[in-house]
């Protein structure tokens, strides 16, 4: 209740300043933030390759449509919102637009009709964007790409977000930090996985908290809450930062093999993060895939060693199903036992799950996840774990691992109580500490519509 307050009264305090900023302040656009030649142009695939580490594709392609045509639906809080057609169309996509309307609409979040489009689109992050990077992105987009006829649904949300001049005071709040990137200076693959995490692949839009005004609290690595983590549709994007943190838990080999493939010896993708994989990071280069690998590892300090190998040159065969740790040893020993008074729960794990998770929790390196620790296993949104369990869930195909990994939902073998009871013990199982989940929670996520 007091949050709901909260961001109603942001939402007041908003309203307020969007109305004194349409009466009293233009509308002023960012120069670039770099001066390039007059006859600059970027190097051959550059383009293409801008667009794939800024995951220009998995918003700006519907399910089943032509790519970059828009019509892809992004569930928000304030409603839905409909991702643009950005192919060279001149009537419905940017065949039209200039250069330095492309720029305004990647850094400035304003439309080339001078309308604000909405931060569904990360502009606080592309923000941070080279002037190479942006202009190589706008060459690739106005001449490679095929123009797609396609008039994408308008827009509809309810009073007052239907107001898009509200939004210039939204970004009043929202873009307090410099267009361009300035590197800490650590080193210089550091520094590249910093421009990388900061700007293309904008993972501070998912995995940075955000504030009562919905904008992210935490942009770039000279911000406090920068990447501890955050809520999207429902799914929580872990902290990548700070002790016990995935990054402080992992090599850097480990991180990258998950990057570019969407699996490694302690885990898979799931939820947003696959589409992230699929159609990002899994095309960027072993060395870019080391260099946010480095970044993260590094963030807070640790001493940062880049590997010497291939990312995910070795295949999950080559490595052996990890026993049982001391956290989780008292939990193996139960489950080994199987003893009649075992709990409902545990006794739904062995039947159901242990032949690929095992009694150890530990799963199959590169094929089935760790469900110890696991962050979606313990997390504060608890209905992904509920969604998997009823549902399944799928990695995708990858090209360093084509293998398309898939777990059966239980939604037809298992009622809410029996689910409840399963979710709760993964929750308590092998050392993991995280609240009930009620027969109410798995009744809801059972009758909600699918979205991942």
């Amino acid at each position: 209740m007091k949050k709901t307050l909260r961001i109603l009264g942001g939402l007041v305090v908003l309203g307020v300043l969007a109305l004194l900023a349409f009466i009293f302040v233009p509308v002023k656009l960012t120069p670039p933030s770099e001066v390039l030649p007059a006859d600059w142009k970027a190097e051959p695939g550059r383009g293409e390759y801008v667009m794939r580490a800024s995951d220009c594709m998995a918003c700006h392609t519907a399910d089943g449509g032509a790519p970059f045509a828009g019509s892809r639906p992004i569930h928000s809080p304030l409603g839905t919102i409909w991702t643009s057609n950005i192919t060279p169309d001149k009537e419905t996509g940017i065949g039209n637009w200039t250069l330095d309307q492309f720029r305004a609409a990647m850094i400035d979040g304003i439309s080339a009709d001078g309308s604000h489009i909405y931060p569904a689109m990360p502009y606080e992050n592309y923000r941070l964007m080279t002037e190479g990077d942006i202009r190589a992105l706008y060459d690739y987009l106005m001449t490679e790409v095929e123009p797609v006829k396609n008039q994408v649904e308008e827009t509809r949300l309810s009073f007052p977000f239907n107001l898009r001049f509200g939004l210039r005071a939204w970004n009043w709040l929202a873009l307090r930090h410099d267009a361009g990137f300035t590197p800490a200076g650590t080193s210089p693959a550091q520094d590249r996985g910093q421009y990388l995490v900061e700007g293309p692949a904008h993972c501070a839009a998912c995995h940075s908290p955000r504030t009562t005004f919905m904008a992210q609290n935490g942009i770039q690595l000279t911000d406090a809450k920068f990447l501890t983590g955050g809520v999207v549709d429902g799914w929580d994007a872990p902290s990548l930062r700070g002790a016990g943190s995935t990054p402080q838990k992992w090599s850097i080999a480990e991180m990258a093999d998950y990057l570019a493939t969407g699996r490694n010896a302690h885990s898979t993708a799931n939820g947003e993060m696959t589409l992230v994989i699929e159609h990002s990071l899994q095309y960027l280069s072993d060395d870019d895939l080391h260099a946010i690998a480095a970044f993260l590892k590094g963030i807070d300090g640790a001493k940062v060693e880049l590997p010497g190998t291939a990312v995910a040159a070795a295949g999950p065969s080559a490595q052996p199903a990890a026993e049982a740790d001391a956290a989780g040893a008292e939990t193996a020993r139960m489950l080994t036992a199987a003893s009649p008074e075992m709990p409902l729960g545990a006794r739904l794990y062995l039947d159901n799950c242990a032949a690929c998770h095992f009694v150890t929790g530990k799963g199959s390196p590169g094929i089935f996840p760790e469900l110890q620790a696991n962050s979606m296993v313990v997390g504060s949104e608890v209905s992904p774990l509920i969604s998997v369990i009823l549902h399944g869930a799928s990695v995708p195909s990858t090209e360093r691992r084509p293998m398309r990994l898939v777990m059966q939902g239980y939604a037809d073998r298992m009622d809410d109580e029996e689910v409840a009871e399963l979710a709760n013990f993964l929750r308590t199982a092998w050392g993991n500490k995280a609240s009930a989940i009620t027969a109410a929670d798995v009744g809801k996520v059972r009758s909600a519509p699918l979205t991942h």
